[in-house]
């Protein structure tokens, strides 16, 4: 318990626990060093516990017992170039250069599969001296994992590392993300929007190729329109993050059938792309087809989320609990 705590700048660990308590907090992360340097920024998504949702898919989804992190924004193009110079990981990226503004290196990173996305979060725990969250055992970029032996992982989950920091998002932590709140209200769009089509009063986010006003979601554009940067890429969810809706697909940790017991089978991915319509970046759209770990589609991308062990946490609560009692007791 004691490994695990050091491994959290106590700082952060008081971060997430004010988000718990429902104090939206953002966390900045710094990795790589010199010109290969880049910044990913998380948000907090807090509620631990929270009910699941009962009204998009899979039925029931979203609920997480712990607090946990996820980056505000997709993982653009620069972060993945600078992470392949410095560790030559090999990931490929989609050439985008017919795209309006071409190769922006502020783009979301496209064209990457789920095997390069677990490399790139190996990056970012290992850069910082943590335990890799994905066994791969060969050296491949677009290589299968091996699944974790017994002990190494966390009730079911045989694609996570239980030690790791940084890892992909489950289906349950990206879909609580994108369409869930501090208040535990549910919603059909990662704008805090209920969908003007589903026969219930509500406002479809507003489409955008390009900006951060608040109910807009880049989607419903022309395909060589290609993705926003990562910075401009629609509203904001209740829990403060970008993107989730709309500009690409993103991968998640989990496969479809949520038992991550077979390393080769296939995966969820979320979200649509800036080609996407209303019906495929609501809460309802679930896509089951060539989701395999190795296929590398030009509009899907990745972000990522920071998960520290929740006992670590609950511990260092108690004693911040306890220091705040100390110092109230000597006034």
């Amino acid at each position: 318990m004691i490994r695990v705590i050091t491994k959290i700048h106590v700082s952060t660990a008081l971060i997430l626990i004010l988000a718990g308590a429902g104090q939206a907090q953002s966390l900045l992360q710094t990795f790589g060093s010199g010109a290969n340097a880049f910044n990913i920024d998380f948000v907090t998504i807090g509620n631990p516990g929270n009910a699941a949702d009962t009204t998009g898919a899979p039925n029931p989804a979203g609920s997480v017992g712990y607090v946990y992190n996820l980056s505000k924004n997709e993982v653009s193009r620069d972060m993945i170039t600078k992470a392949n110079t410095a560790a030559g990981l090999g990931i490929t990226l989609a050439d985008t250069a017919s795209y309006v503004g071409g190769n922006f290196a502020g783009r979301a990173a496209t064209g990457i599969s789920w095997n390069e996305a677990a490399r790139f979060v190996n990056y970012l725990n290992t850069s910082k001296g943590y335990q890799a969250a994905y066994n791969f055992t060969t050296s491949g970029s677009n290589d299968n994992i091996s699944l974790w032996g017994a002990g190494q992982y966390s009730g079911s989950n045989q694609f996570r590392h239980k030690d790791a920091i940084f890892v992909l998002p489950s289906l349950d932590e990206w879909y609580k993300g994108a369409y869930g709140s501090p208040s535990g209200t549910w919603y059909d769009f990662a704008t805090g929007s209920n969908s003007l089509n589903s026969g219930s009063a509500g406002t479809d986010p507003v489409k955008v190729s390009s900006g951060t006003a608040a109910g807009t979601a880049v989607y419903g554009q022309a395909p060589l329109q290609g993705p926003a940067d990562v910075t401009l890429a629609g509203g904001l969810s209740p829990y403060g993050t970008m993107g989730q809706g709309g500009n690409v697909n993103e991968w998640t940790e989990s496969a479809y059938d949520r038992l991550n017991n077979s390393a080769g089978e296939n995966r969820e991915f979320r979200g649509g792309a800036w080609t996407s319509s209303w019906e495929e970046i609501e809460s309802l759209s679930r896509i089951s087809f060539n989701n395999s770990p190795t296929v590398q589609a030009t509009d899907f991308g990745l972000r990522v989320a920071m998960v520290p062990e929740p006992s670590a946490l609950s511990l260092l609560a108690t004693g911040l609990s306890g220091l705040v009692m100390l110092r109230r007791r000597r006034s």
